[in-house]
């Protein structure tokens, strides 16, 4: 009978299919950083806890409150944000809630109970990994290859060849300038966008320089050049940016117009569009009103041309100086007389429409000047167009005109920052702040933190923000901001309303855009790899555009509201095309997520996880070594690992050789310094570099095969801290090339004082330097956690009063307040 009963009560349980949903980021999640899923139920549920499973025992590993509720988003009548952040442990996850109503009460057999309804949702399986976005930065760069005119290495066929017939300026005969990228999914190409994508794809080689791999040659095909490909790709928007800017008072703005929207098909078939043969137009930056058919543009300058075209060949010039160094001299000169003509010419310059009202209504250039100004070393110019514009205008807006307010980010005030101290740097860092601020004001009402305007584009935008976040975080310490910042990367993989990624074939196996408004895509089937598509749009804005009819039926149908719609569908252009920009601006973002962790300047790590009490002492020596004996025995007493970076002389002299050779087989990281100590650039001019690349690498050969000559295995060697800890961005790129990652102590420290001696204008005791490490440790944001602390393992016997001597206390003070100390390796986790 009791059998019978439970039998009869579970009838009454019930399994419901509820239309609720766990929207989550396809990508993944590391395990240090910000990790949350969005709850989202078309009833007005109330959720009380979701739980974190292993998607192999299926057992539950993390149960939690499921926090307040945000109520009603778009399609969706209830939302919570599931914030499991607290668990770290990698591996293979899915979430999963329980809803649980009850029903009216029923009488069976004499037993009085009620009917229950229990809904349960789990989300798609996900991975917790510290290299969930290992190769992602380089697969979007497929894409970019996809889009290349001239010639085109996915197609391994040349198109545009014949480009093309100036208008509007002085000349009058053909101008070549065959090459760059194509805008979208038209034909299009323009400085604007192409300037932008170039100055992003080469700022991300700067900042994380290990993040990209050569696997192809400059042209995109198979093989190898010994150059990154990132680095590969940027040159070649920098080689049509030199084309359309050919001369000092020569200066072109956009390669054809909309009379390229005949139809969908491949680049090579484009015919006589323009009367002109296979010639397209050129259109030259008069700085005045443009349009050659119904409708004109509202030019007035052109300095955010000028702006553009001068930051990327100034960032060029820096980069490729080490590698190219005649074309670089080329870019230089170039940057400056952009600069100067951006000065002479102020104002905007729109790309010119057609036969309809689209085109990109740019409307700022001070954002563009302000960034060449800063590439270029002029930070007082840089300062004065800073305060012209100190908040890029779309943020926090709800709507704007298209491309109105270009580049989505400032990254002139990330520059500039970097070259200010004091008051002034602070002012630009609020900048920043004020616009998340903007941002957030509307982001913090709605469980995605959505605070981004459903305009054309709304991704290139979201993804832009996500960099402005992140440019914040890394100069002021603050992670006021960082669920903001990691919302918006969630956003773009998945965690949003549809439940889509944004980019196609990122990740595999994902949900992804299948069908995009693409004639490579829709004529032949090829994959558009790593393009990022525009993004949902208001739906007033998608019913209102010309041209727009679905193809299919709409996948996603349950999920578009009156708020926005998203298609994937050939036949919306609106949501569903890819573009060449927003692609190359996610490709930095992508790079720093997989760098995540760690700060690099000039291309050398010099910090890394700031959520984790974690610590790499590193020790420094070329002449002297007076200081082996003591950090030895106070290592041993301890229990410490720490690094240890030797220049050949310090290797090859015999006295320290036991020491050294104590160190390694105690288990130590030994790394080289240099073999002789060399300056590698000016100090008064960091871009200026006093070595050619084959004396670099010559040396660092040297201090190499001196290291193994006492016994150390140098294939297990991967990083370095360069002589005199002094660099810059061509250093880092021929490290790269010989298989060395640069690593430099966190600057604000103090600890790299103690070679200074009584009479130099710097010099600090012992007591100095180490309150100073106890100060950056209470008042600095993310106190010492992933801090390189450098300390010399010899100094210059005037100074008496030898910091190594502190090194117990130091120590055993840090292990108080919880810290761990791990080899250079260990810390960085490569």
């Amino acid at each position: 009978m009791k059998t019978l009963l439970l039998c009869l009560l579970f009838t009454f349980i019930n399994i419901t299919a509820f239309a609720d949903w766990i929207r989550i980021n396809q990508m993944g999640y590391t395990p240090a950083g910000s990790k949350v899923a969005v709850w989202c139920s078309k009833e007005q549920d109330t959720l009380k806890y979701f739980e974190l499973i292993d998607a192999r025992t299926h057992k539950v590993v993390y149960h939690h409150m499921a926090g307040a509720a945000f109520g009603a988003y778009g399609p969706f009548r209830q939302t919570y944000r599931l914030d499991f952040s607290a668990f770290r442990q990698p591996g293979r996850y899915y979430l999963q809630t329980r809803i649980i109503n009850a029903a009216d009460t029923m009488v069976t057999a004499g037993l009085k109970s009620s009917a229950i309804a229990m809904g349960i949702t789990a989300s798609p399986v996900f991975t917790i990994s510290d290299t969930v976005y290992k190769g992602a930065a380089d697969f979007c760069l497929r894409y970019m290859r996809q889009q290349r005119s001239g010639f085109n290495p996915f197609l391994k066929d040349s198109c545009h060849t014949h480009d093309g017939f100036p208008v509007y300026g002085p000349d009058s005969v053909f101008v070549p300038v065959s090459g760059g990228w194509h805008d979208a999914s038209d034909y299009l190409q323009y400085v604007t966008t192409s300037a932008n994508a170039t100055w992003h794809l080469l700022a991300a080689y700067r900042d994380f320089p290990g993040v990209f791999t050569d696997s192809l040659q400059a042209n995109g095909l198979s093989g190898y050049n010994g150059i990154a490909d990132v680095l590969d790709e940027a040159k070649w928007g920098l080689d049509w940016l030199m084309k359309m800017y050919p001369a000092d008072d020569r200066m072109y703005n956009q390669i054809g117009d909309d009379r390229d929207h005949q139809g969908m098909r491949i680049p090579k078939q484009d015919t006589n569009f323009y009367n002109h043969g296979l010639e397209r137009p050129v259109y030259f930056c008069t700085g005045e009103p443009q349009g050659l058919l119904k409708y004109k543009n509202r030019s007035t300058g052109v300095a955010s041309t000028a702006g553009k075209f001068s930051s990327s060949f100034a960032m060029g010039y820096r980069l490729l100086s080490p590698l190219q160094p005649a074309y670089a001299d080329s870019l230089l000169h170039k940057a400056h007389a952009a600069y100067q003509l951006g000065i002479a010419k102020p104002g905007v310059c729109q790309t010119a429409p057609g036969r309809s009202p689209y085109f990109y209504e740019e409307d700022n250039y001070t954002d563009d000047m302000e960034l060449a100004a800063a590439e270029l070393a002029g930070t007082f110019d840089a300062l004065t167009f800073a305060r012209q514009e100190p908040i890029t205008p779309w943020l926090g807006k709800d709507t704007a005109k298209h491309y109105q307010w270009y580049p989505f980010i400032n990254a002139g005030h990330y520059e500039l920052a970097k070259q200010l101290k004091g008051h002034n740097r602070d002012t630009i860092i609020q900048y920043y702040k004020s616009g998340i601020e903007k941002v957030w004001n509307k982001a913090e009402h709605n469980g995605f933190y959505r605070g981004i305007p459903y305009i054309w584009c709304s991704n290139n935008l979201t993804v832009a923000f996500a960099i402005q976040c992140y440019w914040y975080r890394q100069l002021s310490g603050d992670q006021t901001y960082i669920q903001l910042e990691q919302a918006c990367f969630d956003w773009i993989f998945g965690c949003n309303p549809w439940g889509t990624g944004m980019v196609y074939g990122l990740p595999a196996n994902g949900d992804t855009p299948s069908d995009p408004h693409s004639s490579l895509s829709h004529l032949k089937h090829y994959p558009l790899d790593g393009g990022l598509v525009d993004g949902p749009v208001y739906t007033n804005i998608f019913k209102n555009l010309i041209g727009i009819k679905l193809e299919d039926a709409d996948e996603y149908a349950d999920f578009q509201s009156d708020l926005a719609v998203y298609h994937d569908d050939f036949g919306d252009y609106s949501t569903n095309e890819p573009t060449m920009d927003g692609t190359a601006v996610m490709i930095y973002l992508l790079a720093a997520k997989e760098a995540e962790g760690k700060t690099i300047t000039q291309g050398a790590i010099t910090r890394t996880d700031s959520s984790k009490k974690e610590i790499a002492l590193v020790f420094t020596a070329d002449e002297f070594g007076d200081g082996l004996p003591i950090i030895s025995q106070t290592l041993q007493q301890q229990k410490v690992k720490a690094s240890f970076f030797f220049t050949g002389r310090f290797y090859n002299t015999k006295a320290y050789q036991l020491p050294v050779k104590a160190l390694y087989k105690a288990g130590h990281y030994l790394g080289p310094h240099s073999d002789k100590h060399l300056l590698y650039c000016d100090w008064q001019n960091r871009d200026s570099l006093l070595v050619t690349q084959q004396e670099f690498e010559t040396d660092m050969s040297q201090n190499l095969s001196k290291m193994k000559k006492i016994g150390i295995d140098t294939t297990a060697v991967k990083y370095y801290i360069p002589p005199y800890e002094w660099w810059n961005n061509a250093i880092a790129t021929w490290s790269y090339k010989i298989g060395l990652q640069l690593v430099n102590f966190t600057p604000g420290t103090g600890s790299n004082a103690d070679y200074t001696y009584p009479g130099m204008p710097n010099y600090k005791s012992s007591k100095e330097i180490y309150n100073e490490i106890m100060k950056f440790d209470k008042n600095r944001k993310g106190n010492l956690n992933g801090v390189i602390l450098l300390i010399h393992a010899g100094t210059d016997p005037r100074r008496t009063d030898k910091f190594y001597n502190k090194l117990n206390q130091l120590i055993s003070e840090l292990k108080k307040e919880g810290y761990q100390f791990k080899k250079i390796n260990e810390l960085i986790r490569n």
